[in-house]
């Protein structure tokens, strides 16, 4: 209970915190689009078992939430990517290109150098009743930012997705519950940002966002930020838990440990088997 209570405190402090940082220093040059693109595909083929195997979009962000790249990809290892554009549109969720930002946007503002909190991470918390409560609708998305000041038709369609993308530079802001967004960590635990990832069931969202910042070698968060995934009819009731989406399709539980940085291994998808049901 204790340190429910402590983590509860620490992601309000961040939110309250969220707008006088963003005159610190930021740069994206901790990942180069190159490596943002190959991490990308190396994830979504790692997890293209689970969810509906769909095309997904990846947004990463740097420490104060200022867009650094946006992409998309194919679930396919032999067709990686859709291409950028109006190609990118027919075949990924289209809606899903702001909301991989707003999950970027989410898992970086409320998470510090102490404390990494994944967008999945503080789902019970926003419900009636939480503490967070309403925590979804306290930042909205900037739609200027997000769709580009003067940017529109053709101009529009045959940018997003590449480097070019309207959302390169912006701060869409935005704030996003489910699984999805996970913060990006060097050496040291020291944050350097985040990635959101959408396009397929929120569990496997997360489980792309968590393969790709181990890809980016950006895994030295300073805890676990990994979800358990609860079946219905109940709902979430801790931080760390989410509803299950099929639990058919949903990504293996692992157990990593306790020794942080979590060692990479290829079965940790960041989800976490649920206790044993007492008596068992």
């Amino acid at each position: 209970m204790r340190n429910t209570f402590k983590l509860s405190m620490m992601a309000a402090v961040a939110a309250m915190s969220v707008v006088a940082s963003t005159s610190a220093s930021a740069a994206c040059t901790d990942v180069t689009r190159t490596a943002f693109e190959t991490a990308a595909r190396t994830a979504v083929v790692e997890t293209g078992d689970f969810g509906f195997g769909l095309p997904m979009w990846l947004t990463m962000v740097d420490e104060v939430g200022a867009v650094c790249h946006v992409y998309a990809t194919d679930g396919s290892s032999t067709v990686p990517i859709v291409g950028p554009g109006k190609k990118v549109s027919t075949s990924a969720w289209l809606g899903s290109r702001v909301i991989s930002a707003q999950k970027a946007n989410t898992a970086n503002a409320f998470s510090i150098n102490g404390l990494a909190l994944s967008t999945g991470f503080i789902t019970a918390l926003t419900y009636e009743g939480g503490s967070l409560f309403g925590l979804q609708h306290s930042n909205p998305v900037n739609p200027a930012a997000a769709y580009g000041a003067g940017t529109s038709g053709l101009a529009f369609t045959n940018i997003i997705g590449t480097n070019a993308d309207p959302l390169k530079g912006q701060r869409p802001g935005g704030v996003n519950v489910f699984g999805g967004g996970v913060a990006l960590y060097k050496s040291g635990a020291i944050k350097i940002g985040a990635i959101g990832a959408s396009g397929d069931t929120s569990c496997r969202d997360h489980a792309v966002a968590y393969r790709m910042r181990i890809a980016l070698a950006k895994n030295f968060q300073p805890n676990d930020d990994g979800l358990k995934l609860i079946p219905g009819p109940a709902l979430p009731t801790a931080l760390g838990e989410q509803p299950a989406c099929n639990p058919e399709t949903d990504p293996t539980p692992y157990d990593p440990g306790t020794t942080f940085p979590l060692p990479a291994n290829a079965a940790d998808f960041g989800i976490r088997p649920l206790p044993a049901p007492p008596g068992a």
